[in-house]
């Protein structure tokens, strides 16, 4: 299988779990472009202003300070330019309603944050198997 190069946005506000991101990355020999957001309001001011290359996926944490992760959603789905880009959630959170508000918004995944990292090693192996057999159109 070829190796897309998928640009991804990480939205995250835990330094351990942006290393744990990275050294799964890592593990999986991923070398696609991770660019970095602390929250929802970076992330679209990145997205926005177009201050990163249009990301393909975006790997979304849902507790984060400033606007948390349901709100971004809600704000990139109304905006016509970001509508579309992939959004996989990525959080601690095991309850149904965060699972069910970010189905709402059209999430193309909903992985709860395993403490085994194995298993955690074992889902962005997963993602990237997703993304790799995805076509996608030219732009969004």
């Amino acid at each position: 299988m070829d190796n897309k190069m998928v640009n991804i946005l990480l939205v995250e506000d835990d330094e351990v779990d942006v290393r744990n991101i990275k050294r799964a990355f890592a593990k999986n020999k991923m070398k696609n472009p991770v660019y970095m957001a602390p929250n929802g309001e970076s992330a679209l001011d990145l997205l926005r202003q177009d201050k990163i290359p249009s990301p393909r996926v975006i790997l979304l944490d849902l507790n984060m300070p400033r606007m948390g992760g349901i709100e971004f959603l809600a704000e990139i789905r109304k905006d016509k330019a970001l509508k579309n880009i992939q959004v996989i959630v990525m959080s601690t959170s095991f309850q149904e309603k965060d699972k069910a508000d970010a189905y709402k918004h059209h999430v193309a995944g909903y992985i709860v944050k395993s403490m085994d990292n194995e298993k955690f090693i074992k889902s962005i192996a997963a993602l990237n198997n997703f993304w790799q057999v995805c076509s996608y159109p030219e732009s969004n």
